[in-house]
């Protein structure tokens, strides 16, 4: 800076300014009729020189002037890059040194002249030399400087070139003794510089490679700063910067002119990703130069590059993205495949990034897109990565608008995924390439599933149309023929199958067709297919649907390669199945377990299998729990007894949820299930007295269900229990006999002789039953509640008559006139009860024991549809004089009999129970 300051202040001082104004004048001054026509170009040229010298000067006060004001950094860089812009046309558009010559009248003033042309492109140089010393970023401006020099062949490009590699050769040296280098715009002036190197004039071509051997010295001097940051040991500043010996500075820049392999090759092993993906970015944007000349040059130096560091480059979606544009363009022949050559390159090192790219742009692709999709698939060394790239995307759902959709960038128009319908459309293309044979033999079984799945969707979707083709279809059906399986897409096309994909209610029959093709033909696939299929099933799909379409391809395979049962590891899979969130996964795994039923007892682990099934019975779904007691029913038929026995028990309690279930059809078949089960385990009765008795209300109340199914169901399993029970009930749910009111009134006469401790249970059971919407189960309710009351009031106590009295109390004002009759009557009840509890300690206690050896028959309370002739009814039901001391069953009299004097007894009880009414 020192050094340009001295050297202006010498030059304002010398008399080159008078020598050209002196010209000037005497140019201008002679006559007319002299001033011919070469001596007005010397004064055109005499003042473009004074012109040039008094407009640089101005430009470099005012660039020297912001370099010290504290204006913002990008804006002071706009504007000092306008100013030397100027500065650049002034100093290189005046005339040749030789032209210059030749105004000069005497050697001295040849010299003058000669004084002032260096002197005005020294004051250029010195003020990029100003500029650089204080900020090595602004090396851009000579990037530039190489734009308008290319603009432009008037001016002077040799000496242009000159101050370029003198500029670079001064930075090259200011950066050895920094300790951090940053110059970002090296990539893009490299791809200047590269072009230049092979330019047809020789002495631009030497000051070309000489700029360039500066550049990839500061360049080696970026790569050390990072070397050194990297590192555990840190030596003194500028140690890491390596520069060449004096030899090798003499030679290098020989071996840049005109080899390009040397150029790419020293671009690409000095410069940094960053900085050399902008100089592949740079020649990239060559291509389409209009001078071919300079567009073969950038192609040739692309490829070289590209061929050995494409690894390095970083903005690959960005470059796939501006060759697909270009290639849409009337971009000459050898150019297209030179930029074909750029995706192969760019593929053999960056496939995810390249495939991810070409996945963005609009369905169906275009003729250009299908020339990129067969360049990328032309680098075999990476088909296993581009397959696996593309299996990742068909993992996607097309139409759907995913996250990680949103936040990439997104250039189609398109703002769903259809991604996996490209990459369906790209298999197309790629499987059939002779280089993917092995890649497609390695993922077979990935593709063949992705390939299934991506049916489905896009049938649902119905993307079909007449004018755009089933893509998902067409990349399955070319994958069995890259795969030896012709005759397998044979046998599909003969069922007809691949025209009626299309359809979605037929995809999972079209699931089951090409799994029971497949292995009729034996396909040597399977065992990779099968393993990989079970991985699928334990680590789980990323959509419920997905599992679907699993598990027909999985059962038909395991159907046609295994006999029932699967091994234990399938069964597992099935297991955890049945209580998918997805009722047709529920649906398809109960299925399979129900075909399972002759060899039930072959299973390892039968009871975890059975407990499942149960578990399904919770399911939202209704047609998950018909299957489920359908899928049980079946297999309770063929399982031993012993294991039958152990678990008895829980699967009764299970049924009795169901029974109250909203669906008819559940529970109908939950109710003749159960009876079924008394049935199965009646040896084992005592086990399940707990469970019958906890389902007796709702089989007892669902007999006035308004549908037939489940009153059959009922009177069916309530027969059972009656045999089981020995219970003298099963005449009475005859048609021709049926009478709610006297089965409720056998059933309860029954309870109280043989089973009085559950009276309590049951009348609580009922109780939940007088709140629900159905009419006919508040109805129902009623008269079991007021039975049981009446039959079993001496076991209640004072607290319990009262929370039947408030339940009783709500229904007085239900909206149906006859329940609120009932209620009345049931009401009277325990009224009744409740003042008998008022009476002392004593006699209720006397007439709780007197209750346990006479049991009294009751008449019906309620007349509720009975019988018109009772007398001649199988009920019998008549009053004699003797009714308040008849037995009415045989088990009381074994009570009896255990006492040794039992009309004693009777006597003792009688007296005590009329010596406390007289006292009181």
């Amino acid at each position: 800076m020192e050094y340009a300051t001295e050297h202006l202040s010498s030059v304002l001082v010398s008399n080159q300014e008078s020598t050209v104004a002196a010209l000037v004048v005497e140019v201008f001054n002679s006559p007319l009729s002299a001033c011919h026509q070469g001596v007005l170009k010397q004064a055109q040229t005499a003042a473009s020189l004074w012109d040039a010298y008094s407009g640089l000067l101005s430009n470099q006060a005012m660039i020297l002037a912001m370099n010290s004001s504290f204006v913002d950094p990008l804006l002071q860089y706009e504007t000092q890059l306008k100013i030397v812009e100027l500065s650049f046309k002034m100093a290189f558009a005046i005339p040749s040194l030789d032209k210059v010559k030749e105004i000069g009248k005497n050697e001295d003033d040849q010299e003058d002249l000669e004084n002032l042309y260096r002197t005005i492109l020294n004051i250029f140089e010195d003020t990029l030399l100003i500029l650089v010393s204080k900020d090595l970023y602004k090396l851009q401006i000579l990037k530039e400087m190489a734009v308008w020099m290319s603009e432009d062949n008037l001016y002077m490009q040799e000496r242009a070139m000159v101050i370029i590699s003198r500029v670079l050769s001064f930075a090259s040296r200011k950066v050895k003794g920094y300790t951090s280098v940053d110059v970002p715009c090296l990539g893009v002036l490299a791809a200047e510089l590269s072009l230049l190197c092979s330019h047809a004039d020789p002495l631009i071509t030497q000051q070309a490679s000489l700029g360039m051997y500066h550049l990839l010295c500061i360049a080696k001097c970026q790569n050390a700063d990072i070397a050194k940051n990297k590192s555990t040991k840190y030596d003194k500043p500028g140690s890491h910067c390596f520069l060449p010996s004096p030899s090798d500075i003499e030679f290098l820049p020989k071996i840049l002119q005109r080899d390009k392999s040397k150029i790419a090759q020293s671009v690409g092993q000095t410069l940094l990703p960053r900085l050399l993906s902008d100089f592949v970015w740079s020649l990239l944007m060559r291509l389409s130069a209009p001078d071919q000349t300079t567009a073969s040059e950038a192609a040739t130096i692309l490829k070289l590059t590209l061929e050995y560091y494409a690894h390095k480059v970083t903005m690959v979606s960005k470059i796939v993205d501006v060759i697909y544009k270009q290639l849409c363009g009337n971009a000459p022949p050898i150019f297209k495949q030179v930029m074909l050559r750029v995706i192969t390159l760019l593929t053999r090192t960056s496939p995810k990034k390249v495939i991810f790219q070409l996945m963005d742009y609009p369905v169906p692709a275009d003729n250009t897109l299908m020339l990129m999709w067969q360049a990328a698939g032309s680098e075999s060394s990476v088909a296993p990565l581009v397959l696996k790239t593309i299996l990742l995307i068909l993992k996607g759902k097309p139409g759907a608008m995913e996250e990680r959709i949103k936040e990439r960038r997104h250039f189609s128009l398109d703002t769903t995924n259809m991604m996996p319908v490209a990459a369906s459309q790209a298999l197309c293309t790629l499987l059939p390439i002779g280089s993917y044979k092995k890649a497609v033999a390695q993922f077979f079984p990935q593709l063949l599933m992705a390939l299934m799945l991506q049916l489905y969707y896009t049938s649902n979707l119905r993307l079909m149309t007449e004018d755009r083709t089933f893509y998902a279809r067409d990349a399955l059906r070319v994958l069995l023929n890259c795969s030896g399986l012709q005759e397998v897409d044979i046998a599909l096309k003969r069922k007809n199958c691949w025209n009626q994909f299309s359809q979605a209610l037929f995809h999972h029959h079209g699931v089951y067709l090409v799994a029971k093709t497949l292995s009729d033909y034996n396909f040597p696939q399977f065992p990779d297919t099968l393993h990989y299929l079970y991985k699928l099933s334990v680590e789980g799909p990323r959509r419920s649907e997905d599992n679907v379409i699993t598990i027909i391809f999985l059962t038909e395979l395991l159907n046609n390669f295994f006999k029932d049962p699967f091994p234990e590891e399938f069964l597992v899979l099935f297991r955890n199945w049945v209580n998918d969130s997805d009722p047709a996964v529920s649906k398809l795994s109960l299925q399979k377990i129900a075909s399972m039923a002759p060899v039930i007892n072959e299973i390892e682990n039968v009871c975890s299998l059975l407990i499942a099934i149960l578990d399904a019975f919770l399911s939202q779904d209704k047609t998950v729990v018909i299957r489920a007691l359908m899928t049980l029913r079946r297999l309770l038929g063929k399982l031993d007894k012993v294991t039958y026995s152990s678990l008895c028990t829980r699967i009764a309690c299970s049924y009795c949820p169901l029974m109250d279930h909203s669906n008819g059809g559940i529970r109908s078949m939950a109710i003749r299930h159960f009876g079924e089960l008394l049935r199965d385990m009646s040896q084992y009765i005592w086990m399940l007295n707990d469970v019958v008795f906890g389902g007796l209300v709702p089989l007892i109340l669902f007999l006035e269900d308004t549908e037939a199914r489940v009153v059959k169901a009922c009177k069916h399993t309530l027969e059972i229990c009656a045999s089981e029970l020995k219970w003298p009930t099963s005449y009475l749910l005859k048609d021709e006999h049926y009478s709610f009111e006297l089965v409720v009134l056998n059933i309860c006469n029954n309870l109280l002789i043989s089973h009085q401790k559950y009276i309590i249970d049951l009348i609580s059971d009922t109780l939940g039953f007088l709140r629900s919407s159905r009419t006919y189960l508040r109805r129902g309710s009623v008269i079991l509640i007021g039975y049981l009351a009446k039959l079993g009031g001496h076991l209640l106590l004072r607290d319990e008559i009262e929370v039947m009295l408030e339940a009783i109390d709500r229904v007085l004002r239900d909206e149906d006139p006859v329940i609120r009759e009932f209620a009345e009557i049931t009401n009277k009840i325990f009224m009744e009860i409740a003042h008998r509890l008022t009476s002392s300690n004593i006699k209720q206690s006397f007439r709780r024991l007197f209750n346990l050896i006479y049991i009294k028959k009751l008449k019906p309370l309620y007349n509720y549809n009975l019988p018109k002739d009772l007398t001649g009814s199988p009920m019998g039901i008549k009053e004699t004089k003797n009714d308040k001391e008849a037995i009415t069953d045989n088990n009381y009299e074994d009570i009896l009999v255990k006492n040794k004097d039992v009309s004693v007894k009777n006597a003792r009880f009688t007296s005590a129970l009329e010596h406390t009414s007289e006292e009181e």
